[in-house]
């Protein structure tokens, strides 16, 4: 039979097993979310089917330890009218307090823009919105945080 000191030890190394098993998904409960803009919207490619965009994306971190974004899942509207999906999977460090640009790609065909011709008139304003999930990670955890961001901004080329 075990003693009572063995008893302890045991309850003691089982809560700490299930401590470590929980850890991960805790960090959403002390993570402020960070936030999303959209800096810039390039054209780095056009051709007789379809033309490719960058988009420049600021994730400003508010916490007080780094970040790493892990993913980035996105679908992007112009006008209203979605023109593209994406996922970027290249880890991006998002350091303490502080901001970050991560550049997204998309490729749509013009078939989805509607009217390309209006869209590249130089100075004319684009309504876009661009929506998603991050995954970002912390020191033993990770979570998934939903973004959403629109407005009107001019193309560069």
């Amino acid at each position: 039979m075990l003693s009572y000191d063995g008893n302890v030890k045991r309850f003691g190394a089982s809560i700490f097993i299930g401590f470590l098993f929980l850890l991960p998904s805790c960090l959403s409960w002390f993570l402020e979310k960070p936030t999303f803009a959209v800096q810039e919207i390039a054209i780095t490619r056009i051709s007789l089917t379809d033309i490719n965009f960058l988009f420049g994306i600021e994730v400003q971190n508010p916490n007080s330890f780094n970040l790493k974004l892990k993913a980035l899942e996105y679908t992007v509207y112009f006008n209203e009218r979605e023109v593209g999906r994406g996922r970027l999977e290249k880890e991006v460090l998002i350091t303490k307090a502080s901001s970050t640009l991560v550049q997204v790609p998309l490729q749509a065909d013009f078939k989805s823009l509607g009217d390309p011709v209006g869209l590249l008139i130089a100075g004319k304003e684009l309504k876009y919105k661009i929506e998603g999930t991050a995954i970002l990670r912390a020191i033993l955890s990770s979570a998934t945080i939903p973004f959403s961001k629109s407005g009107e901004i001019k193309l560069k080329k």
